[in-house]
């Protein structure tokens, strides 16, 4: 079923590829089938997830290529296609099949030129994306890697705004500044430690020196505070979200960066709980600060799109500050979040969509009054605004304040100053619906928009329900995680036991020991 689910996106392309470029409607009817077979795929995969269990399930291993180490080759480690889902993953999995069709029908009527190309990059960038969240394998999933990232490049480049070759640029820059990072620490790991399945790293990292698990944790960490990204990486993510097309934006922020906080998971916090817990302290402070930093940042843009593309900074602070409090309110939270800023997030990037379609400008100071000629569209936003603010009982909510609980066990000083980013997250986005939505209609052009249609509501409308369904019943999603998080805080606890005994003398050490085996 994996393989199914990863490999079906990656078919549609090729059969895309092969249909006539002029029948643009049957491409997209064939995008279309194949992203709901997926996401049809992937809710299955959801509901029949056993959230009890620690280890990964619906395994699929086979051999795929030997990698020689040595100046002769002496030492040898097999690679294998290796494929899995446990509860780090699978809310991610189901959240990304659950987008792709919502994305495909999002892109009809705003993607009229080369559309073949473009849903061909969409369904490589969806096995690129589910591979990644799957592997089980080290070099599988850097290979999984590169593959989705290639696709957004094209997809900025060739359907994004004016300035989008500076932001392709960029984003190429950073891009692969993090995989050669990335590159080295995967490379590291397998030779250090002789395998590159990534439960076996998993369970044999701790034996690794210290200085050691410290450079690992220190490469791998830094690619990935990139790709979420951590102050202060972050310059790329607004030109880039600000320039790609709808369709680009929405999977960047929804699933894409989430890259990001789950590799700072499965190989940071997961990996090296020791390098984790002492370099913590340092993520902590820089998820807070991307918190308030992010906020302000969003609240001084004028170009709606780029505010949302702001707030990102702000609101993936917040899982990187519960990822680092590595308590199990925090892990939990933080996994929670990821789910619930894809939702959010991606929900305010396909209504600016709709209301750039309209009124082709994102600029604040040419809306105003909008909700008297588009109340459906109006109802959708303020919606999506409340839930990305974290009104209770909606999804925002939970996660956020799972997170700060998590936290303030371990640092009270941080939570209070995340607390505040809370606040200031609430006045720029009201500020920017006020702006928006409210006031008099100055603007004669814009009494002649259009509210929303039949298509665009399909769009919005799953989304919708999953940011309410998660808001009053979060549980159903938290306990997906159950199994697979507390064994990451039961490493976490081990790890702080073994340098709690580190610090002490030699002799402390035997009596301890002593009483242990007594």
């Amino acid at each position: 079923m994996l393989s199914a689910l990863t490999f079906l996106p990656l078919v549609g392309a090729i059969v895309i590829v092969a249909l006539p470029g002029r029948s643009v409607q049957l491409l997209r009817m064939v995008a279309l089938a194949v992203t709901v077979a997926v996401a049809a795929m992937g809710v299955s995969l959801f509901i029949g997830f056993d959230g009890t269990r620690a280890a990964a399930q619906n395994v699929l291993e086979t051999a795929w290529f030997t990698l020689p180490f040595g100046a002769s080759g002496a030492r040898e480690v097999d690679v294998h296609f290796f494929l899995g889902v446990d509860g780090v993953s699978i809310l991610l999995v189901a959240l990304t099949s659950i987008l792709m069709p919502l994305v495909v029908m999002s892109s009809i009527g705003h993607i009229n030129h080369r559309v073949k190309e473009f849903l061909v990059w969409l369904l490589v960038m969806e096995t690129g994306m589910l591979g990644v969240f799957l592997s089980l394998d080290v070099v599988l999933f850097y290979f999984f890697w590169e593959v989705s990232l290639v696709p957004l490049y094209f997809i900025v480049g060739i359907w994004g705004g004016d300035r989008r070759l500076y932001a392709t640029i960029k984003f190429f820059l950073y891009t692969v500044a993090g995989s050669l990072v990335m590159l080295v620490a995967v490379i590291g790991a397998i030779y250090y430690l002789g395998t590159s399945s990534i439960p076996a790293l998993v369970e044999s990292a701790s034996d690794l020196p210290a200085e050691t698990q410290a450079w690992l944790f220190g490469a791998f960490a830094l690619a990935f505070a990139i790709k979420v990204p951590i102050l202060p990486f972050h310059t790329w993510l607004a030109d880039a979200h600000t320039e790609a097309p709808t369709a680009g934006s929405v999977l960047l922020a929804a699933v894409l960066l989430k890259m990001g906080t789950y590799g700072l998971l499965r190989f940071g916090v997961e990996m090296f709980p020791e390098a984790a817990l002492t370099y913590a302290p340092v993520f902590l402070a820089l998820g807070a600060i991307g918190i308030v930093y992010g906020a302000f940042l969003a609240w001084a843009q004028t170009d709606l799109k780029r505010l949302i593309a702001c707030s990102s900074v702000s609101h993936l602070g917040f899982c990187v500050l519960g990822l680092f409090a590595m308590t199990e309110a925090g892990l939990r939270g933080s996994v929670l979040q990821m789910i619930n800023h894809g939702l959010s997030t991606g929900l305010l990037f396909l209504l600016v969509g709709m209301i750039y379609e309209r009124t082709h400008t994102r600029r604040l100071d040419r809306f105003g009054g909008i909700a008297t000629v588009m109340p459906v569209f109006s109802f959708f936003f303020v919606f999506t605004v409340l839930s990305s603010a974290g009104l209770p009982g909606l999804n925002g909510f939970v996660g956020e304040y799972m997170i700060l609980a998590g936290t303030f066990t371990v640092s009270p000083f941080w939570t209070a100053i995340s607390v505040s980013g809370v606040i200031f997250g609430a006045v720029y986005l009201l500020m920017a619906t006020r702006r928006v939505l409210f006031g008099p209609l100055v603007h004669e052009e814009n009494r002649k928009l259009l509210d929303l249609g039949g298509r665009e509501l399909a769009t919005l409308i799953p989304l919708v329900a999953l940011c309410v369904w998660i808001g009053v019943a979060p549980n159903g999603f938290i306990q997906k995680t159950a199994g697979s998080l507390d064994r990451i805080s039961h490493r976490v606890e081990r790890a702080q036991e073994h340098m709690r005994i580190g610090r002490l003398s030699t002799a402390q050490q035997t009596v301890l020991r002593t009483e242990v085996e007594r």
